[in-house]
């Protein structure tokens, strides 16, 4: 019996509700993050983010782009079409004054209160206590709700059967909506770091916990001035970004 078909099984019978685990979309989470016990649930203690410093994000790189695509196996390509699924992509800035030119990667921001969730009729979009924004693709019907509502387009829908590309900790379908998940499932293993974070050669992508004081990530946003994307909105995001 496959990862999937245990976790249908467990949830349908509602054993993982009792137990208090964690459930995500085709997934039984481990729950083994250093900053908890293993016994113990996802909590509102910890809220995962990543801090991107767009000065040591180059032009050109994609390693980000790559390394997303081979952890969560989604098809990367050198031109996308409106269809293909793209968890992270980059984003090319020019300053209308100054003429400054920027690259910096864009995922879903995991918003404090995201806008997709807000919208969808079905309770897919949801948010872990941790911050991390997730789709549950047993109940998503593909409505494009949330697409429309996420300011980042960080979120695509599957169009074709995936058939070639299905990962066991990470299974997609056709018909459903995905997006960044701030790779949850290395968080809940115990890696405490994201394929992003990992693959690029600057390390101009940090990932920690915003609520640990004594976190790299909370220290660098302590002391240096960051940005979220779209502030204006008030949805006060995981993610911000240095240099912009």
């Amino acid at each position: 019996m496959n990862n999937f078909e245990q976790y249908r099984r467990r949830f349908l019978g509602g054993a993982l509700a009792t137990a208090g685990a964690a459930v995500m979309p085709g997934l039984v989470l481990v729950e083994v993050a250093h900053s908890r016990a293993p016994d113990e649930p996802v909590s509102s203690k910890n809220r995962w983010g990543l801090l991107i410093d767009t000065t040591k994000c180059a032009t050109g790189c994609n390693e980000c782009v790559t390394a997303c695509s081979k952890e969560n196996g989604w098809t990367q390509k050198e031109v996308y079409s409106p269809q293909d699924p793209q968890w992270i992509r980059k984003v090319e800035l020019t300053h209308n004054s100054t003429g400054a030119k920027h690259s910096l990667p864009v995922m879903c921001q995991h918003c404090e209160e995201p806008p997709c969730v807000d919208v969808c009729p079905t309770g897919a979009s949801f948010k872990r206590d941790d911050g991390i924004v997730l789709v549950d693709r047993h109940i998503c019907i593909g409505c494009r709700y949330c697409m429309m509502a996420c300011p980042y387009k960080a979120r695509s829908l599957v169009h074709e059967d995936l058939n070639d590309t299905q990962l066991a900790r990470m299974p997609r379908g056709k018909g459903c909506v995905e997006s960044c998940t701030l790779c949850m499932h290395k968080i809940d293993a115990g890696d405490n770091t994201t394929a992003c974070a990992e693959a690029c050669p600057e390390h101009a992508i940090l990932f920690g916990d915003l609520n640990d004081a004594g976190s790299e990530i909370a220290q660098r946003l302590a002391g240096h001035a960051s940005r979220e994307i779209r502030a204006d909105l008030g949805l006060n995001t995981g993610v911000r970004y240095t240099g912009i």
